[in-house]
């Protein structure tokens, strides 16, 4: 019953940011969370990848999953750091502009988003992962739009609220960059049923 997701990028890009967003989205809502980051050795330009396992029930997963069923990819580079560890049929929700990059995977359910280019208009291209964690909350349901804005408010520190308009701005644009629950999770549909006892 619990949903898995690794986001992968490089320093710089806001994979903890986004990962922290997701996570705290889910708290907001009631839902239990684990997550944990691994990190390269560069402060900027070396690999980062966020995990995040979210469930309505405690989590039982361990401190770095040995796979996950879900990836938000912000760059092809690192990929031995996530692809081996993508199970068949895995969600992959990519930047529209590395998707050519990307090495095969085993039967991916891909979406595309070109985040960087929604928050370029924005006016901050560093929105960008802002625009990707609304669009996966849209695709999936696993959280909502309104829990992410208020978990991205909740962590921007007082020197970056400038920021805040703009980030609300790019999670908007990125949920409606999608269709709406094409890849539901699937506890978000059984939570209720969870909550009064009725899974078998």
């Amino acid at each position: 019953m619990e949903s898995d997701l690794f986001i992968s990028g490089i320093g710089g890009q806001g994979v903890q940011l986004i990962a922290k967003t997701l996570a705290l989205a889910a708290i907001i809502e009631g839902r239990h969370v684990l997550l944990s980051g691994e990190y390269g050795g560069h402060m900027r330009g070396g690999s980062s990848v966020g995990t995040v396992v979210i469930s309505p029930i405690p989590v039982r997963s361990l401190p770095i999953l040995p796979d996950a069923g879900a990836l938000i990819a912000l760059t092809p580079l690192f990929w031995e750091n996530v692809g081996p560890r993508l199970r068949r049929g895995a969600l992959v929700l990519a930047e529209e502009a590395i998707v050519k990059d990307l090495p095969a995977m085993q039967e991916p359910r891909l979406v595309t988003v070109p985040a960087t280019a929604i928050a370029t208009g924005l006016g901050s291209r560093m929105a960008a992962g802002m625009v990707i964690v609304g669009a996966y909350g849209a695709l999936t349901g696993i959280v909502s739009t309104e829990s992410l804005v208020a978990a991205m408010k909740e962590q921007v520190p007082a020197y970056r609220r400038q920021h805040l308009e703009t980030n609300e701005k790019a999670i908007w644009a990125g949920a409606g960059a999608v269709s709406p629950l094409a890849h539901p999770v699937a506890f978000a549909r059984t939570l209720g049923a969870l909550e009064t006892g009725m899974v078998a």
